[in-house]
């Protein structure tokens, strides 16, 4: 997937000093390289069969909704603190740069189903583990990563070895 790499836009010291900034706007804004990574991502999906879609906020949410509309089933959305109107469960984690927290409704969906978590970067693994840790509480068959992107160098995966992890690019 050489093509959509090459539309991936890296801003350097950006939002604190010394983090590397992967913008993916102008990704979405080439109609052909969005087909291209919502086709692969469709395809991965498809295969594991996931009976609710989960996805980051905030660039997660470019993908999963497409994902859930195609395969006829429910998105929940993980959002940062604050920004979900209802009861919550909530996670703290650690940034490069700081802590951030997340949250899911906590009637989000019902126990036991299959899922897939989406999102648009792994890279030290934080908020995934964050939103794994929230799915948790609905005691998932089975839990599957999917990314944009993976920032190999950062060794996010070997926090997530336990379950399936896809990503479409590594940088």
């Amino acid at each position: 997937m050489q093509f959509e790499k090459t539309k991936i836009r890296t801003i350097d010291d950006f939002p604190t000093p010394g983090i590397k900034f992967y913008d993916i706007t102008t990704l979405l804004n080439d109609r052909e390289a969005y087909h291209a990574v919502m086709d692969e991502m469709l395809k991965i999906a498809r295969e594991v069969k996931p009976e609710v879609i989960v996805a980051l906020e905030s660039r997660g949410f470019f993908f999963g909704p497409v994902l859930a509309y195609e395969l006829g089933v429910p998105f929940v959305p993980v959002r940062k603190k604050g920004k979900l109107p209802a009861e919550t469960f909530q996670e703290t984690y650690n940034l490069e740069y700081g802590t951030a927290t997340v949250e899911i409704h906590r009637d989000a969906m019902p126990k036991g189903k299959r899922l897939l978590l989406v999102d648009d970067v792994l890279a030290t693994g934080g908020s995934m583990n964050a939103a794994i840790k929230l799915v948790e509480h609905f005691q998932p068959t089975e839990v599957n990563l999917l990314f944009l992107m993976e920032l190999a160098a950062l060794k996010g995966r070997d926090k997530l070895k336990k379950f399936n992890t896809y990503s479409l690019l590594q940088l």
